[in-house]
């Protein structure tokens, strides 16, 4: 676990340091956000940001999505003021935490960014080869190459080789190659140098050396331009990258995992993937079932979620109820985990009672319109007189709000491309259609 602090060190903001310290995170410290900015793009990598509530935490977050670094923020201060809490929340801030700190609430947090990014479930037989597979190679140096279809967890399983392995103390660095623009991607992945091309104000090291030591973690890589797949090859292959710009090369020393939910071979044979680089990142296979081959698994996912959800909210826990159980393991299970995660999070909101009712429980492709008793038509008559690009505009609209504005959840219920999603709901934002706001897909299962 890396913890930056930003701000003050000296005072509870210390304190709060030391506590971290002793709970086995690696801390450091920098005062101000301009200079937190600077030190994560020049790749001082972090799990977590602590940062003072006086300073500007939302000009901070805005800089740091301009960058494209993902990292959670938790905002401090003195005393637990609500007013400050709340502006620091709406700014962005995962979490506020009064000071002076409470050495339970520091060690719960740490342990919650830990355990978010390294649970596992895997109770059901279906699975049970896949995690022998995996603890065997885990503490090797080999690539992996993770296949399933969107959302099973193929980013969730990365994370778990990498906690197993002998680099589990080094960075852990992600990127997904399908949410990142191409012209954009080879800077990311290997920095560029300033004035390299307009708007590279500032050196800015790439995910290769933010992960040094550690791993990297390229998901749906099967979404990467040819041009920079032989790039990535060499990289791989040499242990070296060139930077944007750059005129010298970089030596590396990381493992590079991999995720796909498409099947490489086929893209191979279609001469949209590199062969070379396909056998060089398959050293190891692992491919995760589909939730629906997972049944049992189900309820303890569920369960998870509950939790998870529950205390991000503020609410109690509560149970599923027999009924709840019983509908979310006949469910189909179309987008798997994610999907599962997204109906679990609407469940705890929309839950009435001590347990989480089957009334709570929001399947995709049922209908929720209250009964009566005057017949309803059928779903031709329903469609008949409207147009192709109608219907097609309501359904891709109805479908995004009912994943909580997941795009890559959304995209896999509706068998397209996330691409081929962000332009239509961009096409029809722009004819005036109200689209519902995005959520972070980096956070999402892989």
């Amino acid at each position: 676990m890396r913890l930056l602090i930003v701000g003050k060190l000296e005072g509870p903001l210390g304190t709060a340091g030391r506590m971290a310290t002793q709970r086995g995170a690696k801390v450091g410290h920098i005062g101000t956000t301009e200079g937190a900015l600077t030190a994560l793009r020049n790749g001082q990598g972090a799990d977590l940001v602590m940062v003072e509530v006086t300073l500007d935490i939302a000009q901070f977050i805005t800089a740091l999505r301009a960058e494209r670094i993902t990292v959670p923020i938790v905002a401090c201060g003195i005393g637990a003021d609500s007013a400050t809490a709340v502006r620091a929340i709406k700014a962005g801030a995962k979490e506020y935490v009064p000071l002076p700190p409470d050495a339970e609430l520091i060690a719960a947090i740490l342990q919650a960014v830990s355990e978010e990014d390294q649970t596992f479930i895997a109770r059901d037989p279906s699975i049970k080869p896949v995690m022998v597979m995996a603890d065997r190679i885990a503490p090797s140096d080999a690539s992996v190459l993770i296949t399933g279809e969107s959302g099973t967890g193929k980013e969730v399983m990365a994370r778990y080789l990498h906690s197993k392995s002998r680099r589990a103390t080094a960075p852990f660095v992600s990127v997904n190659c399908a949410a990142i623009p191409e012209n954009l991607l080879e800077s990311e992945l290997f920095g560029h140098e300033k004035g390299a091309f307009t708007g590279a104000v500032a050196r800015r090291i790439g995910k290769f050396e933010e992960a040094q030591g550690g791993t990297l973690l390229l998901d749906e890589i099967s979404e990467m331009d040819m041009r920079l797949q032989a790039k990535l090859l060499r990289a791989i292959q040499e242990r070296e990258i060139d930077r944007v710009g750059g005129t010298q090369p970089v030596k590396i020393d990381i493992r590079v995992l991999a995720t796909s939910n498409r099947d490489l071979e086929e893209e191979v044979k279609a001469r949209r993937f590199r062969e070379d680089l396909y056998f060089r990142l398959n050293v190891v296979n692992l491919t995760l079932p589909p939730l629906r081959q997972r049944v049992v698994d189900i309820e303890p996912l569920a369960a998870y979620f509950a939790d998870k959800y529950a205390k991000a909210n503020g609410l109690s826990k509560r149970p599923l109820s027999d009924a709840a159980r019983t509908a979310l393991q006949t469910h189909h299970w179309r987008g798997n985990v994610r999907e599962l995660e997204n109906t679990m999070h609407r469940a705890v909101l929309l839950a009435q009672g001590e347990e989480i009712g089957v009334e709570a429980i929001m399947l995709s492709g049922a209908s929720f319109a209250p009964k009566t008793s005057a017949p309803t038509e059928n779903a031709a008559g329903i469609l008949v007189g409207r147009t192709v690009a109608t219907v097609e505009r309501d359904l891709i609209i109805k479908t995004v709000d009912h994943c909580l504005g997941n795009r890559t959840h959304a995209a896999t219920i509706l068998g397209i491309s996330i691409r081929t999603l962000r332009n239509k709901l961009k096409q029809y934002s722009d004819e005036g259609f109200a689209v519902p706001p995005g959520i972070g897909e980096e956070h999402a299962m892989g």
